[in-house]
């Protein structure tokens, strides 16, 4: 028996929680009666803690680098530099 194959379609709703933490979304689109996926996706802002440059470069972790990578890095920086004078 083969699979049903079903093509899906999004409609975007914006709407407010209700009291009691219900939602009414209203899609003339559908047929009264279809089965519909409702995904709520909250939209609230994240706060994120503001830092400084120099908190989050302290918050990084600690990193050795050989004399050849030292070396490789400088010589990356001047090639950069010497670019500018092109």
């Amino acid at each position: 028996m083969a699979a049903e194959r079903t093509i899906a379609k999004a409609y975007k709703r914006i709407t407010t929680v209700q009291p009691g933490h219900r939602i009414e979304v209203i899609v003339p689109e559908v047929e009264v009666g279809q089965k519909v996926e409702v995904i709520v996706v909250d939209e609230a802002p994240i706060e994120a803690p503001r830092q400084s440059m120099l908190e989050f470069l302290d918050s990084l972790p600690p990193r050795n680098y050989t004399k050849q990578e030292w070396e490789e890095i400088e010589r990356q920086f001047q090639e950069e530099r010497d670019s500018w004078d092109r």
